[in-house]
């Protein structure tokens, strides 16, 4: 896990953005997407992550989450990162449609080796910090952010249209990832 990570407060509910080193866009596929959020998945059912807001872009995700049940929320990103790249690296190696596999892992072969805890490749870059959400006013821009994103990017017209997000739940509907807690925005 990065050295960058400072979650200073346990109970906290934090803000988190983390890409892809070079910024590649490797979630333009839905089986790559769909990594992430069964990952997520996981660390609702067996970590005690509770997700007020996720997206999923095109070469970075953000997320809104806590740890509860006395776990440690750097613990439960970096897991959460560690097995996320492994399972993409995978994926990437394994996918016979993907033309771009061999720069891809050459990329983050090159990565690798530019840090001291990465042994193979480097998917996920380190310089993403959390950010700690202090009051209502802050949680409800930075899920606003995290909504508006796809807008933003073309994606969408409207945030809640964009699958791979929690603004569809915000909307009134149930989106891909049960359990997001929902907060006044």
């Amino acid at each position: 896990m990065s050295r960058n990570y400072k979650f200073h407060n346990p109970d906290g509910v934090y803000f988190v953005s983390f890409a892809v080193v070079e910024w590649l866009d490797v979630f333009t596929r839905n089986e790559s997407k769909d990594i992430l959020v069964d990952s997520l998945r996981y660390c609702q059912k067996n970590k005690g992550m509770e997700i007020f807001a996720w997206c999923i872009m095109s070469n970075h995700a953000h997320l809104v989450f806590r740890a509860a049940n006395e776990n440690k929320p750097e613990a439960i990103l970096g897991d959460f990162k560690q097995f996320t790249s492994n399972q993409l690296i995978r994926a990437i190696k394994d996918n016979p449609k993907e033309s771009r596999k061999e720069w891809l892992l050459e990329t983050f072969r090159k990565a690798a080796l530019g840090t001291s805890n990465v042994k193979n490749y480097q998917f996920w870059r380190h310089d993403n910090k959390p950010i700690e959400i202090w009051s209502n006013k802050v949680i409800s821009q930075k899920i606003r952010y995290v909504h508006n994103n796809p807008v933003k990017q073309g994606l969408v017209y409207r945030p809640e249209d964009y699958v791979y997000s929690s603004a569809t739940d915000y909307a009134g509907n149930s989106g891909i990832l049960e359990n997001v807690i929902l907060v006044d925005i």
